[in-house]
């Protein structure tokens, strides 16, 4: 269990603030969830003790973290068997989703 310290706990509080919500992934059990809508990410503690991202800010797809690839001239979010094509609309909500989550642990 990942015990947090004041810095973040007051992170966490403000994501949760910002419409995000705890989650958690089994096979990243050592970090930390947050999800909103149908996007997630991952975070983990920071050298400066805040919460820094853990990989990139991805869309789910079942519930669960997806990786995005090329295929051809499209983009897709790929889990197991399981893509969504990276439609631009798509790629606009996640870069909202990714600003804000960026502004919510920088405490802006």
């Amino acid at each position: 269990m990942l015990e947090l310290t004041p810095v973040q706990t007051a992170a966490v509080k403000r994501l949760v603030a910002h419409g995000f919500a705890l989650g958690a992934f089994p096979l990243y059990a050592s970090a930390i969830g947050v999800r909103r809508n149908s996007f997630a990410a991952l975070l983990v503690p920071a050298a400066d003790g805040g919460l820094r991202l853990l990989g990139e800010p991805c869309y789910l797809i079942d519930g669960n973290l997806t990786v995005r690839v090329r295929r051809g001239d499209c983009q897709h979010f790929v889990w197991k068997t399981r893509s969504a094509e990276a439609t631009p609309e798509l790629l606009a909500q996640l870069g909202r989703f990714s600003e804000d989550l960026l502004e919510a642990l920088s405490g802006l």
